[in-house]
């Protein structure tokens, strides 16, 4: 029979591990080193412990709901984020409430008078001040989503800057290109710097000079079209490749290009990144780094009910690993196979 006198701290603190660790391995969720859940599963069994997840949680809010911050819902990459989200708030009988803020001047206002109905916040990366993200971690137990962490306040996050980097090694040296574009904005964006930080990295681990300045725009499907339209509709010449930041750039630069009776990858090659449902289903197949979206709001909401459950322990921050997708708009042919980049 469990004993109900040992606590999910106290087991923590036996194994070495953190509070948010011995939760994954019980629930059976995550992603826990075999050595960790060796170290818990022994704690676990010598000291009887055994959860009661859902009466400890219930008693610990005072909302029964947990909060989810964007800067908007357009696209796919969002709607994977609330049904990750979701997937661990619902069976824990927490509402979502989903705020939008659309980068008003009033964001940071709107956040704080949000955390006076939830229990905990994930907030996307970028969405709100450093300053209001302290405050807000003050008042409930807050998550980066998609970006950088702060001392107090924990990240999930996925390698941004190393998966970028192996895409762009993969058109510089297996394919031999050099002019290559980078579209995105970096500002504001933690998910976009990073992978801008990257593509520039793997010119510079070749020992060559990176463009200096990335396309600059936003990063829905109509933006590619714009950008295609930016660099193939001037009298230069058109770049090797572009290197978009999501898959919703690639797939309207995509667009762009055929519609000017370009070929890709013969004349024009196109990467993104996400690895969208819609990146292997157009023609041809889009190369990408595949990010398991759903797994990052998940986390989020995890460390978030963690922290509720377990009052004043600093749940710890996660990086998911990705993989580096090859399909034929790099210039490969069908079927090549995958790499990794996870850490």
């Amino acid at each position: 029979m469990g004993n109900s006198r040992v606590t999910v701290r106290e087991i923590a603190r036996l194994a070495g591990v953190s509070v948010a660790t011995v939760s994954r391995v019980s629930n059976g969720t995550g992603q826990v080193s075999e050595e960790m859940r060796r170290r818990v599963l022994e704690a676990i069994e010598k000291y009887g412990y055994r959860p009661d997840h859902l009466g400890r949680a219930l008693a610990a809010r005072r909302h029964g709901a947990l909060g989810l911050v964007f800067p908007g819902l357009s696209g796919p990459y969002f709607t994977e984020l609330i049904q990750g989200f979701e997937s661990e708030a619902v069976p824990a009988r927490a509402s979502v409430h989903i705020l939008c803020t659309h980068l008003r001047e009033d964001s940071d206002d709107q956040v704080l008078e949000m955390a006076r109905r939830v229990d905990g916040v994930a907030v996307v990366g970028g969405t709100i001040s450093e300053p209001t993200l302290l405050r807000l971690a003050e008042t409930v137990p807050v998550v980066v989503l998609a970006g950088r962490g702060l001392e107090t306040v924990p990240a999930v996050s996925v390698d941004n800057a190393p998966a970028m980097t192996t895409l762009t090694r993969h058109l510089l040296v297996d394919h031999g290109l050099r002019d290559l574009v980078f579209v995105g904005n970096p500002d504001g964006s933690p998910d976009v710097s990073e992978r801008w930080a990257g593509f520039q990295n793997a010119y510079h681990e070749l020992d060559l000079a990176p463009p200096t300045e990335p396309l600059r725009l936003a990063m829905q499907q109509h933006d590619g079209v714009l950008a295609a339209e930016r660099l193939l509709g001037g009298d230069g010449p058109a770049p090797q490749a572009v290197v978009c930041a999501n898959d919703e750039l690639a797939l309207g630069v995509l667009v762009g290009a055929l519609g000017r009776g370009l070929r890709v990858p013969e004349d024009l090659v196109i990467t993104g990144f996400d690895d969208a449902p819609m990146a292997a289903l157009v023609s041809p197949p889009l190369t990408t780094v595949r990010q398991p979206v759903r797994e990052l709001a998940a986390e989020a909401a995890r460390l978030i009910l963690n922290a509720v459950d377990a009052p004043g322990v600093a749940p710890d921050g996660i990086v998911l690993p990705t993989e580096f997708v090859v399909r034929r708009s790099c210039g490969c042919p069908a079927g090549s196979p995958t790499g990794g980049t996870g850490k």
